[in-house]
């Protein structure tokens, strides 16, 4: 299980609680060499701010200072750029992840609403037959929730429930996101070693 480190990824960030799991997954894929094409809902940006306590005032240069070190690529797309290169097929990426996803956003998805970047960046995968990967954290759920998850699994979309477990031993909030941001890149056949496995010994 391995993926170059050449390999290109969109991650979306929306207003779902959870924005430190999408910030963590891009560290992590810089730190693995990867390129990032990341796209923040409005919405996503408001929880940066609110959970992260980050100023967004100026996001590129936030993003810069956040992110600029890894030896990974950033390239950052807003969110209403619908002329960006992710929003082509032709544009070659490895897949996509939404971490978090709110479900205004997995709606939009399961119903083909490519009224912004995000959308139709996600509609663009399932169309190519790329690497969907939707993170919705949501609770409890109804039954609009999980019809549109239905849907999309149905479509072959991931569907990855920020649902951190516990056997592992958890000691710290950074363990349970680096659980989750593990699962997403098992979904993705990339190499980590963020939690110890069950039956590992170690």
């Amino acid at each position: 299980m391995s993926t170059p480190s050449s390999a290109s990824y969109v991650v979306g960030i929306t207003g779902a609680s959870g924005a430190i799991y999408g910030v963590r997954l891009t560290e992590t894929l810089l730190r693995l060499g990867m390129t990032v094409h990341l796209v923040v809902s409005n919405a996503g940006w408001r929880v940066i701010k609110e959970e992260l306590g980050w100023n967004v005032t100026d996001r590129e240069g936030l993003l810069n200072d956040k992110f600029g070190a890894g030896p990974g690529s950033l390239l950052y797309h807003p969110v209403s750029d619908i002329g960006a290169s992710i929003a082509s097929g032709s544009f070659r990426v490895e897949g996509m992840i939404v971490m978090p996803c709110s479900m205004g956003t997995l709606s939009a998805v399961a119903n083909g609403t490519s009224d912004n970047l995000m959308t139709r960046a996600a509609d663009v995968m399932m169309k190519e037959g790329r690497r969907l990967v939707l993170v919705p954290r949501e609770t409890p759920l109804h039954a609009v929730h999980l019809e549109n998850m239905l849907k999309l699994s149905r479509l072959g979309v991931t569907l990855i429930p920020a649902m951190p477990a516990f056997y592992f031993g958890p000691q710290t909030l950074d363990d349970l996101v680096n659980f989750m941001v593990g699962k997403v890149l098992d979904s993705l056949r990339i190499d980590h070693t963020l939690f110890r496995r069950w039956g590992s010994g170690e």
